[in-house]
């Protein structure tokens, strides 16, 4: 199977990147399955039901999210709904939304980090306890592993390889160079990075991010303009053994 999977799409410059260029990867890569961070896809942070659909119509299967899920409160009704959203499964029982999602080609799954970024239940436990439901269902399994630590990013790996298709990080907007296969199969990266504009800081305006770290004041955080890069990683997973056995990191450009 063959799959993309986007990282964090940052406000309008992100959303309008997924649309020019994913229809031709999805053609240029013969493209099965398309998994898309989009936490941060309505004005920079949270979703909307309107910024999800722009995602899908661009040809994206399953829109994970994160710790901005609940950032803009018109999407939480959705949650429950029939679009292919889905929150950090180790949220505490009676949160909106669900963890994971079964499609027809592939299952997904959203975790949630806890270290420097908050006080959830434990996603370690979590994901053992769903992998025993999900005992007999033959498909790929991709998480989409939200954290901020590299140290619990690769952890979470390394404790899944073999396990699962695919781990791969999304949260801190930054790629790392660490692409790989690990030694069971599955296929890893610590970060896919983010699409969003490239003259920026993780996405947002230069300005307003260092005055606030120079004044400490309370400001408001705008969503960079100019050119944005587009940051994926294309897998192909083997069908009868659900292991990864091609990794590619694509990364684009446009205006």
């Amino acid at each position: 199977m063959r799959t993309l999977v986007i990282g964090d799409v940052v406000g309008k410059p992100g959303r309008k990147a997924v649309q020019q260029l994913l229809p031709g990867l999805r053609t240029d890569y013969s493209l099965d399955f398309v998994v898309c961070n989009g936490e941060n896809a309505a004005h920079g942070a949270g979703i909307t039901p309107e910024t999800a659909q722009e995602l899908l119509s661009a040809g994206v299967d399953v829109i994970t999210t994160g710790n901005h899920v609940w950032a803009q409160k018109e999407i939480i009704p959705h949650l429950n709904g029939p679009l292919p959203i889905i929150r950090p499964l180790n949220y505490p029982p009676g949160a909106p939304g669900r963890g994971l999602i079964i499609t027809e080609k592939a299952i997904v799954i959203n975790l949630m980090g806890r270290t420097f970024i908050g006080n959830y239940d434990c996603p370690f436990r979590g994901i053992d306890q769903v992998l025993a439901q999900l005992t007999g269902k033959h498909l790929p399994v991709i998480v989409d592993f939200h954290a901020e630590a590299t140290s619990e990013k690769i952890a979470m790996g390394r404790y899944l390889d073999g396990r699962v298709s695919a781990v791969l990080g999304t949260h801190t907007h930054v790629a790392t160079v660490d692409l790989t296969i690990l030694t069971l199969g599955t296929a890893y990266m610590t970060d896919i990075g983010m699409v969003g504009p490239i003259d920026s800081v993780i996405g947002n305006d230069v300005e307003s991010v260092i005055n606030g770290f120079l004044t400490r004041l309370p400001h408001r955080i705008t969503v960079a303009k100019g050119r944005t890069g587009f940051s994926a990683v294309f897998i192909d997973i083997d069908e009868e053994t659900l292991k990864s056995t091609r990794v590619e990191r694509v990364y684009r450009e446009v205006d």
